[in-house]
């Protein structure tokens, strides 16, 4: 195993409180793919060639996830950049399958989400604006609130 220089050390320190609530919340979505892939930390450390205690100190967020590690987690774990960093929106398009939860054939709204997942992303954005646009006249007709996005 692989010693910790005082660099590794002193950067991992020197987290802002917001970096280390950024890298704590980013390592729960890695832990909980993880297990809803049934993977094991060793499992995932071996395929991405770091030893198992790095990479559990990366689902604590103890240390930083290097960027370039997200790809590979995306791919180990059939799922996309966006899902793992929180990227609410795009982390509810990425896994249609594991959204639904009752029995039948999928629901219209289902299949358009389907659909929109497969958009590129600008075609995404321009769904998403609108309907937010019709969320917010809907509240304002109803007089509801509508949770912000």
């Amino acid at each position: 195993m692989r010693q910790r220089t005082n660099r590794q050390l002193a950067l991992d320190l020197t987290m802002s409180p917001d970096e280390r609530h950024f890298f704590e919340q980013l390592g729960k979505r890695i832990a909980q793919t993880r297990q809803a892939a049934s993977l094991t930390q060793q499992q995932v450390a071996d395929s991405i060639g770091i030893p198992q205690p790095q990479y559990a100190s990366y689902e604590v967020g103890r240390r930083r996830v290097p960027v370039s590690m997200l790809p590979r987690l995306a791919r180990i774990f059939k799922t996309t950049i966006d899902a793992l960093i929180g990227d609410d929106a795009s982390a509810a398009l990425a896994a249609p399958a594991e959204r639904r939860t009752r029995r039948g054939p999928p629901s219209r709204i289902e299949q358009q989400l389907d659909a929109i997942a497969k958009l590129p992303k600008a075609s995404q954005k321009a769904v998403s604006q609108v309907l937010d646009a019709m969320l917010a006249q809907h509240a304002t007709v109803t007089g509801q609130e509508v949770a912000a996005p």
